[in-house]
């Protein structure tokens, strides 16, 4: 089990060393950036947006119903959301999805093509093809999944201002004073490293097992979940690091 972990890290830090190779053509990069960039942002926006909202508002509905008959202010829901989706849930639950999305994609692509060989015939003319198929995706991720995020945040909080306000739970005034209580700017720091650490992580990993995949149609599903589960793994393996690190 340890020679197997040994030899796929390896292997992984060896592509990593190979995919950060000064790019032969920058035109070119540039423009698979911004496709990917297009293809990891705009194309996970709808999910993002629906997961954020219903993961605020059922923050708020929870903290409302345990609250309820306590002698904690009511103002405390509001404050609660907006720390749980800044700190926990907008950056590890939006990486976490956009693993089973954006790297089993990513896994998927490249995988086809080494299937088809196109990777081999890159290599033939000299193309530094783990730079080229790798490099503009990390480079798309670590702008576009932080953004993501951020609109995550703020959208569970209106999912929770949504939840709780409508039905009048609680009032309005109440909900916003706890947005405005007690906040640590230190902790939008904290989001923001968990989202770049998380999006290197999910397409590096898919992109590597994209990359070595063997056989066929099996094999590349096979290869497609696998990047999806060890992403998801590394992420909360990740997540608990961070925390011990930034606010131990």
């Amino acid at each position: 089990m340890f020679s197997n972990f040994a030899f796929h890290f390896g292997r992984y830090l060896d592509l990593l060393w190979d995919s950060f190779s000064r790019p032969e053509r920058l035109k070119i990069y540039w423009r698979e950036t911004l496709r990917q960039m297009d293809d990891i942002g705009v194309g996970s926006l709808i999910i993002v947006a629906i997961i954020a909202v219903f993961m605020g508002a059922v923050a708020a509905v929870q903290f409302a119903y345990q609250l309820d008959g306590q002698l904690v202010p009511s103002y405390y829901i509001g404050y609660i959301v907006r720390d749980l989706a800044i700190i926990e849930s907008a950056p590890t639950i939006t990486c976490l999805v956009l693993a089973g999305k954006v790297g089993s994609n990513m896994a998927s692509e490249i995988g086809g093509m080494r299937q088809k060989e196109h990777i081999d015939a890159m290599e033939i003319m000299g193309v530094n093809t783990a730079a080229f198929l790798i490099l503009p995706k990390i480079i798309a991720a670590m702008i576009m999944i932080p953004l993501l995020v951020a609109l995550a945040a703020g959208l569970a909080i209106v999912g929770g201002y949504m939840a709780v306000v409508i039905p009048e739970t609680i009032p309005s005034s109440a909900y916003i004073k706890g947005l405005q209580s007690f906040f640590v700017p230190y902790n939008v720091f904290i989001m923001f490293v968990k989202a770049f650490i998380f999006a290197f992580i999910l397409t590096t990993v898919s992109c590597y097992k994209g990359y070595y995949v063997e056989g066929g149609s099996v094999e590349l599903g096979a290869a497609s979940t696998q990047a999806v589960v060890v992403s998801d793994i590394l992420i909360l393996l990740a997540d608990f690091l961070i925390a011990v690190v930034l606010t131990g």
